[in-house]
């Protein structure tokens, strides 16, 4: 989403975080989304804190509506960034299926906008403000390459559905208006995690590794190279089954200048039965693995 390198996009992308759902049981699948999520979480680069990206979701039986908002400063200030993303969509059976894709982005050089349009699970649409002109070395899309794909919000959303299995098992496929890539989950243990106090939901996470996978519209350069070879990409999900969800806690991105980390400092859930869960994490220690 971020228009700059393949590790600010898939920081981006996993926060703004991340799938098309592995087959869920029908017992599980056909469970509400909750009807609101409300969620902040702090982004640190190298150990120091430099923005916040929200995340929203709106959730009426049927349809849904998700917003997200990264804000970004670095060098004591010299650099800020900010985007805006807004993605409306359905529930088709047991999947997500968006239908508008909005980002905006403002930063301390440029700024500029993507839409997209969905049809069914087909990309129609993208629109760049200001117009993206072809650029040397960047590996062409292919109309195939926009089906069956999510846009990086509605991936949030669809990882974080429940199943009654491991949620790192999963393959996400994900196009944010340039980029088409596949991020591969698979299991890597449990953590323990600690919280202000106590919520009543589980306190340990699963451990997800995840594979980044470049299929198009990224550079072929040194930088894709290091991130698609990477093993230390992560995302801790923690079960919250009294709302059928896996909460991101914890994303961790190794980049070639240094480790990117998105923690969810608190969120907050209603369910359709108007249940608030409310969940926030200690400001001390790390998650202790199990």
């Amino acid at each position: 989403m971020f228009p700059v390198s393949p590790a600010v996009r898939l920081s981006a992308a996993a926060a703004t975080l991340t799938t098309a759902l592995a087959a869920t049981p029908a017992a599980i699948a056909n469970e509400p989304w909750p009807a609101r999520v409300q969620a902040l979480y702090d982004i640190d680069f190298n150990g120091l804190n430099v923005g916040t990206f929200e995340f929203a979701s709106n959730h009426d039986g049927t349809s849904y509506t998700l917003n997200g908002a990264g804000r970004l400063s670095l060098l004591l200030g010299a650099i800020k960034w900010s985007g805006d993303t807004r993605t409306t969509g359905q529930f088709a059976g047991d999947n997500t299926q968006p239908k508008s894709f909005t980002f905006g982005y403002a930063g301390t050089t440029k700024s500029g906008s993507t839409r997209m349009a969905f049809a069914g699970n087909q990309v129609t649409q993208v629109l760049h403000e200001p117009p993206s002109p072809p650029k040397d070395g960047i590996v062409p899309v292919q109309p195939q390459h926009l089906s069956g794909v999510l846009d990086p919000l509605t991936a949030i959303m669809a990882i974080a559905k429940g199943t009654d299995g491991n949620p790192c098992q999963r393959r996400i496929p994900i196009y944010d208006g340039k980029a088409r890539f596949d991020l591969v989950l698979s299991p890597r243990g449990m953590v323990r995690l600690s919280e202000q106090k106590p919520s009543g939901q589980p306190g340990e996470g699963y451990v997800c590794r995840v594979k980044y996978v470049p299929i198009a519209g990224h550079k072929a350069d040194q930088e894709t190279k290091h991130m698609a070879q990477s093993e230390g990409i992560e995302i801790v999900l923690r079960p919250i089954p009294s709302a059928n969800v896996f909460v991101p806690y914890k994303i961790t991105v190794p980049t070639v200048a240094g480790s990117a980390t998105i923690t969810s400092r608190r969120v907050e859930i209603t369910t359709p039965q108007r249940q608030q869960i409310a969940l926030a994490r200690a400001f001390f220690g790390c998650p202790k693995v199990i």
